[in-house]
């Protein structure tokens, strides 16, 4: 009786932990494909390993399919930038004693 109830317990538990990693990772936006196909696609399908696909999906979900900005058109305009040092005679070192005639 105490087996045949921590049997259930096992599975119980082995079910929540296979649901619980099935979380890990989120989602591929492949779920409604078959999963033989599903696989291979997922993995690029021998292309490459995959990171053309991953590129595509990448570029796909980071547009926002608004105007494309150019960087260098919609620049503001360059500032020049204060000088603010002050500028002076170099420090004079006196000779030793020797020189001066000492």
């Amino acid at each position: 009786m105490a087996d045949e109830r921590d049997e259930i317990v096992l599975r119980e538990e082995e079910e929540a932990a296979a649901a619980e990693a099935g979380q890990i990772g989120g989602r591929s936006g492949m779920e409604g494909m078959d999963e033989a196909e599903r696989a291979s696609a997922e993995h690029g399908g021998g292309e490459a390993e995959g990171f053309e696909e991953s590129e595509k999906l990448l570029k796909e979900q980071a547009s926002h399919g608004g105007p494309a900005v150019d960087p260098l058109r919609n620049a503001p305009a360059t500032e020049e930038e204060q000088d603010h040092a002050v500028y002076g005679e170099a420090d004079e070192v006196d000779p030793p004693e020797a020189d001066r005639g000492a």
